[in-house]
């Protein structure tokens, strides 16, 4: 159903809802959001015109309640539903549900999405077509016996798939077939979880393959085009992190052919809108992966090469109207990188980090920067949602101008209040094979000693900056009784010119440093000396003169948490309460801890049972991603602090294990 409209209801959350409804916006469109209980003060729904509650915050019982979604739009007078990404945006009885409604679905027709939308039913499809594929099984007979001989028939290593997911959801690898059965079990469970459907899929997992997709559009008209090729090979958990277009080293002949293919993918199924197939390209050969039937997040890097608003092209299609342009119309200027903003902690192989978002810079006003983000500085990050913060996308004549402008747009970046992906950003930006455009999907694991290593100690300008804030916050007086002389904490002395003390903890190193207040603020630092003079302070911002050079740093303060932001690194110091007492008990060795919030979903051991260092105790969910909990030693199960579908808060004891004898 296509016809004019002119309210648009965002049936999704964050950045993609923010971005979608800044066209609405522009085209003159009543643009309508809705939320949860978690996302009520949300960015997205400042952004509308009109906004919706739909239910608590799990997503089960909002974003992926087609129910609430549906009275939503009737209760707010939408005309038009946008579905954005991820959530329900490839479920057919979604769009099928907003066509019996009588409202507009802006997506490609229900059956487009069910033959392009079920994984195995594309390859399937895609054989019968003549598309190469990779190695794999794509049956409707999902018994494990099933899949088991399919994987040996296959050979190993295995990727295990979602038929019905994507963004890295319900994927597993299987080394062998000893691994198989839990990444069956992992996988499926993911699937269940985001997408509703416990169906698998099993391919050849080639081991170092670039990852190219090819942006298709359809109209209502028939026709189809293309709008060139992204590559997006640079993932961890199977799951983009940077992407550009177009693809390096990509010939205009490979790009016919891999445009031609899409296109006729497309056809084959009839599709309207916006899509994107995928492929996996090895040497001169490329394989058919899948077709996301919906925007892409990456789809800003296609919209800088050719000056097209994809959005706008979504909603005048479902408007009824024709492709305003025919494929060798199609403008590719320059070259753009999109590198995804997380709240994760790379060096604990990227679990999520929930919190509050404390701090949040992102660049503003630079040459060829678009950032699209979904949060605000004061924000709450929750486990209930994908981890992804902001998108920071650099355009240039070339693919060097780019790479300058986005060293600068990263550098201009910081976050602090939770763990983010940033350092692993500018580690990759910088890295030399990055920038010689060696690009395949094992690229982060293979440059992983240097992409991951963890932080060095802070500089001594980071250290200048919190022992400047510490003063600062000595000095401050007692409001409630500003005169008192016993109110001021700072270093003044009877008879001569004091000093303060303090003791910070970076890492596991502990750090005692000296401060002599006066004009010039003299410091001793572990590596010598300092002096400072013209300090000036902007809320939490310092400008000062750090030994004849200019000092510019954020120091953000939580009690004894000192976090300073300096040249865009964050670094953590803690302030060490001289009277505390000493040699505190550290935590057994046999407690289990939660490693952030989320939910447990399954005990895989039970009381009074002997375990072997490494075995899997429970399996946890937090923003989608299913994480198994293991034994840190070989032991004793003495004690299950946890049950099956509780909400535990990060830190939380999990599991005692009286650790083996000897």
């Amino acid at each position: 159903m296509t016809r004019p409209f002119h309210s648009l209801l965002v049936a999704n959350r964050g950045e993609i809802a923010v971005r979608v409804l800044a066209t609405a916006r522009r085209l003159g469109l009543r643009g309508i959001a809705v939320f949860s209980d978690a996302d009520a003060g949300a960015a997205h729904v400042a952004a509308a015109d009109a906004a919706a509650r739909l239910g608590p915050a799990p997503a089960r019982d909002s974003y992926l309640s087609i129910p609430a979604l549906l009275e939503a739009a009737r209760a707010t007078g939408a005309e038009a539903v946008h579905p954005g990404y991820g959530f329900l945006s490839e479920n057919a009885d979604f769009a099928e549900a907003v066509l019996a409604a009588g409202l507009v679905w802006v997506g490609p027709p229900p059956a487009a999405i069910r033959a392009m939308g079920s994984k195995a039913a594309a390859k399937a499809l895609m054989e019968r077509a003549g598309v190469p594929l990779v190695p794999g099984y794509h049956g409707e007979d999902q018994s494990e016996e099933r899949l088991r001989a399919e994987a040996a028939r296959i050979g190993f290593p295995i990727l295990v798939k979602a038929s019905a997911g994507g963004g890295g959801k319900g994927m597993k690898v299987a080394a062998s077939a000893a691994e198989l059965e839990e990444a069956l079990a992992l996988a499926k469970g993911e699937a269940r979880a985001a997408f509703g459907d416990d169906r698998l899929l099993l391919e050849r997992f080639l081991q170092s393959p670039r990852h190219i997709e090819i942006q298709v559009f359809g109209d209502s008209h028939g026709q189809v085009i293309h709008l060139h090729e992204r590559d997006c090979s640079i993932q961890r958990r199977h799951q983009k992190v940077v992407e550009e277009a177009p693809a390096p080293g990509m010939t205009a002949e490979r790009r016919a052919a891999m445009g031609a293919a899409a296109c006729a993918a497309a056809r084959a199924v009839g599709y309207v809108g916006a899509g994107t197939v995928e492929f996996i390209a090895a040497g001169e050969n490329f394989h058919f992966m899948e077709m996301n039937t919906r925007l892409q997040v990456e789809h800003p890097v296609t919209e800088a090469i050719t000056g097209l608003d994809l959005v706008e092209w979504q909603l005048r299609i479902a408007m009824g109207e024709a492709l305003p342009l025919r494929q060798d119309q199609v403008p590719l200027d320059g070259h753009a990188i999109e590198m995804r903003l997380y709240a994760e902690d790379p060096a604990r192989d990227f679990a999520p980090s929930t919190g509050v978002l404390r701090h949040l810079a992102l660049p503003e006003g630079l040459p060829g920067i678009r950032v699209d983000a979904g949060v605000r500085q004061g924000d709450a990050v929750s486990i209930h949602y994908d981890p992804m913060l902001a998108k920071i996308i650099a355009h240039g004549p070339d693919r060097a101008t780019a790479l300058r402008r986005l060293d600068r747009a990263l550098a201009a970046s910081s976050v602090a209040g939770i763990r983010s992906n940033l350092p692993l950003l500018r580690g990759i930006a910088a890295h030399p094979a990055f920038r010689d455009a060696a690009l395949d999907t094992g690229f982060i694991a293979r440059h992983a000693e240097g992409l991951l290593a963890p932080p060095g100690p802070a500089p001594r300008g980071a250290l200048a900056a919190a022992l400047l804030r510490l003063l600062r916050d000595a000095a401050a007086r007692d409001p409630a009784d500003p005169h008192s002389p016993w109110g001021e904490a700072s270093a003044w002395r009877l008879n001569g010119p004091g000093h303060q003390d303090f003791g910070l903890r970076d890492g596991e190193a502990v750090l005692r440093l000296r401060a002599h207040p006066g004009a010039v603020t003299r410091l001793d630092l572990p590596d010598g000396p300092a002096s400072v003079a013209a300090p000036r302070w902007a809320g939490d911002g310092l400008a000062a003169v750090l030994d004849g050079q200019a000092l510019r740093a954020t120091v953000l303060r939580e009690g004894a948490l000192l976090t300073v932001l300096l040249d865009g690194a964050t670094h953590e110091l803690a302030l060490i309460d001289p009277g505390a007492a000493t040699g505190a008990a550290q935590e057994g060795g046999g407690r289990v801890l939660a490693p952030m919030p989320g939910r447990i979903l399954e005990i895989k051991v039970a009381e009074g049972e002997a375990v072997a260092r490494g075995a899997v105790l429970l399996v946890m969910e937090a923003m989608k991603v299913q994480m198994r909990i293991t034994a840190p030693a070989d032991g004793l199960v003495q004690a299950l602090r946890c049950r099956v579908g509780e909400l535990v808060e990060d830190g939380s004891e999990l599991v005692l294990l009286e650790p083996a004898k000897g």
